[in-house]
């Protein structure tokens, strides 16, 4: 297995497992009342919080709803079909 290949699969896991990560917060802005700081939520806040925090400071809350997870969600995609997909670059480089 090439290093292209191993490269190529661990960024993948990383991406979706992000991408997952970021629907999960998003469904956990529906209820303010959870506490990120407990089990089983700050397994799915510690990764994400270092994402968020600086896109929060150029895109503020639209009508008081965080919309960072969901543009981090869009990012992710983005550059998982850029760089993975069926015409992505690490994909045609194989």
């Amino acid at each position: 297995m090439s290093a292209l290949s191993v490269s190529s699969s661990l960024l993948g896991l990383f991406i979706g497992l992000m991408t997952f990560l970021f629907i999960f917060r998003i469904i956990l802005t529906w209820y303010p009342q959870v506490d990120l700081n407990r089990l089983p939520f700050n397994l799915i806040a510690w990764p994400t919080e270092p994402f968020l925090i600086p896109l929060r400071q150029l895109v503020p809350p639209l009508g008081g709803v965080d919309i960072t997870p969901i543009i981090w969600v869009g990012i992710f995609s983005l550059a998982r079909e850029l760089l993975l997909g069926q015409q992505g670059l690490l994909t045609l480089m194989h």
